[in-house]
């Protein structure tokens, strides 16, 4: 429980909704929630998801999992993972976000640079074994003790998480939860490499209330997220700002377009959260203009350097607020004007909301010495990206740095002042929320043989896409899947159908 005068955490932000209204919908899932994990979909009450996770919590606490261990969750987008996180905190654990394109090789990764005592998935995800990832990435992960899984047909030695929720419980040992301790742990790559991002209750908080009040989302809104919950934009931009809204969160797994429309009309939902080409290229095809009830989109761009030169907003009866995403480092929003046209970001505080130029909420956009574009405030976890301490000639110490460097090459514009975001990191490819360092293709081209190749090429609406030749793709596909890779590895290496 929290002290009656401690900051809020995410936990407290539920328990303040659920005072005020139990019995009102709080969660929903995706409509084809069957085909993508082969379970039912559920929709609970604020009442039947804090009994949900209650049970979850106390059953952490009975397996023996310490307070501020880590419990890694690699779940897709439904109720499961916003009760599975919840029930964490409330247990006192720290949640480390797994995506769901890691494999064995990162998933073992991620594991052992995190420490965690415990990991959480689903049976199945698209088809997809995750249960079967899972077992074989914790028997190579010696921190692990504990492994659970919702759906059906589970290994031994996985719990069933699902037969957790439905028994009778004794009500857990209140866990002393604090606001500035680690709530979530997620995964980035630097031109260093791979590394582990921590951040508290506050940080996350922070980032849902840059998102929540430049966007103007209203109270008790009916809240509709199409991402996937792996990163710190997509818990800040739809876990939190639910908790900070008080109303309805429907999930959509991405991405069937119909599917979304018929969510979108059936609930009512008057926001929408969604990658932003995706959300410009819905309004554009007229999807949006058929959801009446639709009032905020809040579109997330993981190349924020496309933002300057996207197209203008045509839908005339919500507003689109770009949410610019650099990493794990941190993001920022700014709401498009009358005009539909992405509004110019100006160095200093970028306040929340942006109408109060004093406030300090959201932190500070600059401009590095490196000509790059650097982020500090409540959000930003220096100490994650700090660089590694190296001797120094100097008897006087350097100054320490109090912002994280995004790499994202930048300028000032000479006669506005506005930043310009011209590129992104050298040597760091994205693909959608993917990041990975470019020499890595190369690396994994050279294990297929002479004759192959691994590249990739620029994507509208994901940044990069990647493109792969072999001599033999499915050999190719097959060594790569043994390999552990992801599947945007391995997929590179499709068979495609011969021009006519």
């Amino acid at each position: 429980m929290n002290a009656p005068n401690a900051s809020p955490t995410l936990d407290g932000l539920f328990r303040r909704v659920l005072g005020r209204q139990p019995e009102a919908l709080a969660l929903v899932d995706p409509a084809d929630k069957m085909r993508v994990t082969a379970t039912p979909p559920k929709r609970l009450s604020f009442a039947e998801a804090d009994k949900a996770i209650s049970a979850l919590a106390a059953h952490f606490i009975q397996a023996g999992l310490p307070a501020n261990s880590v419990i890694a969750v690699q779940l897709p987008n439904t109720v499961e993972f916003m009760l599975t996180v919840l029930a964490a905190h409330r247990a006192g654990l720290v949640v480390a976000l797994l995506p769901q394109l890691f494999r064995q090789a990162e998933l073992t990764t991620a594991l052992n640079r995190t420490g965690a005592r415990a990991i959480v998935t689903s049976s199945k995800i698209d088809g997809v074994s995750h249960a079967d990832l899972v077992m074989n990435a914790a028997a190579e992960a010696f921190s692990i003790r504990y492994v659970g899984g919702f759906g059906n047909d589970l290994p031994e030695g996985m719990m069933a998480l699902d037969e957790v929720m439905a028994d009778e419980f004794d009500e857990p040992v209140a866990v002393t939860q604090d606001a500035r301790r680690a709530a979530i742990i997620t995964f980035d790559v630097t031109a260093d490499g791979f590394r582990a991002v921590p951040r508290t209750h506050l940080n996350l908080i922070s980032g849902g209330l840059t998102v929540f009040l430049e966007s103007g989302l209203p109270q008790g809104a009916s809240i509709l997220s199409a991402l996937a919950p792996s990163s710190f934009a997509s818990v800040a931009s739809s876990l939190v700002t639910w908790l900070l809204s008080g109303g309805v969160l429907a999930l959509h797994h991405p991405f069937d377009s119909d599917v979304l429309e018929r969510e979108i009309n059936a609930l009512g939902c008057d926001v929408l959260v969604a990658p932003a080409p995706l959300a410009q290229r819905l309004a554009e095809a007229g999807l949006l203009d058929r959801a009446p009830t639709l009032r905020h989109v809040l579109g997330l761009w993981r190349a924020p350097e496309q933002v300057a030169t996207s197209a203008a907003w045509i839908d005339g009866h919500s507003t689109l607020t770009d949410i610019y995403l650099f990493g794990e480092a941190g993001l920022f929003g700014a709401r498009r004007g009358t005009d539909g046209l992405a509004v110019a970001i100006m160095p200093g505080s970028h306040g929340a909301p942006r109408a109060v130029a004093s406030s300090s909420i959201a932190g500070e956009i600059l401009l590095t010495p490196k000509g790059t574009l650097g982020l500090r405030g409540p959000m930003v976890p220096v100490l994650a990206y700090a660089a590694s301490t190296e001797p120094s000639h100097s008897l006087i110490a350097a100054k320490p740095v109090d912002y994280v460097d995004t790499g994202f090459a930048a300028r000032l514009d000479r006669a506005t002042g506005a930043i310009c975001i011209t590129a992104p990191p050298t040597g760091i490819m994205a693909v959608g929320g993917y990041r990975f360092l470019s020499q890595d293709l190369s690396e994994w081209g050279k294990r297929l043989g002479q004759n192959a190749m691994l590249t990739a090429l620029p994507d509208q609406l994901s940044g990069y896409r990647l493109a792969g030749r072999a001599s033999d793709n499915a050999r190719a596909r097959d060594a790569l899947t043994e390999l552990g890779l992801n599947p945007l590895m391995v997929e590179a290496f499709r068979d495609r159908p011969a021009a006519d």
